[in-house]
């Protein structure tokens, strides 16, 4: 953060939704050096693990809530300046198997910290958003004009979220920000679970000398996102002071492609470094997911444009990170 957005924030309350979850908790590791934290959580998906470090803090509050219960969001945005609303139910097949639960949290859940924020009076509602909003459009590099038809629940419901927000800013005067994240991985990101995310699912398997499953051949590819280039855009959706950025989408990634196979040999390459005989470990491949989208790969020139956005890890670098993190904390 520089000086001018440290003045901005400094002493203010800041709801993060989802905050136990993977990028709620980074979150609320940087911004609660500056400002006070209401984390709402219900631990579906996020861990208490995630926030433990924080809650000896004064400036922590937690409440354990569902963003399904319109009081529960009315109780957590109270006095609240800004919200970054994380709180969501991810993952397309899970979305596939499970559509009510899924719109139930995603779009009546939104819809309820949408309501809750207005009536509070939140200065910026900013909102996790999702590439999967852009569904069947081929067109490569994704700019966030253009979009498809959405190829799954999970899909349908990110895009409603989008269409919400924009009718609160234009009915109620409520400020949005969404940010469309592509494929975001990085510490504290949890590799367990029948829905988990490729990066952790497969670093987990190679560590314990398994071998990771490609979807498909593994030539789908994917604009993998380092968490602190998303940490970075939230807070300068936070801080800006430019009215042209409010109000609009934007593409959370780096900006460059790798197909799932060059992941898998580069998470291969990167581990061997700690453990040798990881690199002789054998990739397996299994048919395409209903929903799935053969290529992702974002323009982020919209957000450097309106947002100073700037991402400062690729894949390289932000994998090395994840690595060293995942290698202390994931072996027995």
């Amino acid at each position: 953060m520089n000086n001018r957005q440290l003045e901005i924030l400094k002493g203010k309350r800041i709801l993060i939704t989802g905050g136990a979850g993977f990028i709620g908790s980074n979150l609320c590791e940087i911004l609660l050096k500056t400002s006070s934290i209401i984390c709402l959580d219900n631990f579906s998906t996020g861990k208490k693990e995630n926030i433990e470090p924080f809650l000896s803090s004064p400036n922590f509050k937690l409440i354990e809530g569902d963003i399904r219960k319109l009081e529960d969001c009315q109780m957590a945005c109270k006095d609240a300046d800004y919200v970054l609303h994380q709180a969501a139910l991810g993952s397309v097949p899970r979305s596939i198997t499970d559509p009510i639960t899924t719109n139930d949290v995603n779009v009546s859940g939104f819809l309820n910290m949408l309501v809750a924020s207005r009536d509070a009076g939140v200065k910026r509602f900013i909102y996790a958003a999702s590439s999967s909003t852009y569904g069947d459009h081929e067109a490569l590099p994704k700019v966030e004009n253009i979009i498809g038809k959405p190829l799954s629940p999970y899909a349908i419901t990110k895009y409603v979220n989008e269409l919400y927000a924009d009718i609160f800013h234009t009915a109620y005067h409520l400020n949005t920000i969404g940010l469309r994240y592509f494929n975001v991985f990085g510490k504290g990101q949890d590799p367990n679970g029948e829905y988990a995310a490729v990066i952790p699912r497969f670093i987990q398997q190679l560590i314990k000398h398994e071998s990771p499953t490609i979807n498909g051949d593994g030539s789908y590819s994917r604009d993998f996102t380092y968490i602190d280039n998303v940490v970075q855009i939230n807070i300068n959706a936070l801080t800006t002071e430019n009215q042209q950025a409010l109000n609009n989408v934007y593409n959370v990634a780096y900006g460059e492609r790798s197909t799932l196979l060059d992941l898998a040999n580069l998470l291969k390459t990167y581990l061997s470094d700690f453990d040798p005989e990881i690199k002789n470990i054998k990739i397996k491949h299994t048919k395409n997911r209903i929903g799935d989208i053969p290529h992702s790969l974002a323009s982020v020139n919209k957000a450097k444009q309106l947002l100073n956005y700037n991402p400062k890890y690729d894949i390289s670098t932000g994998l090395k990170e994840a690595i060293a993190w995942y290698w202390e904390n994931l072996r027995e």
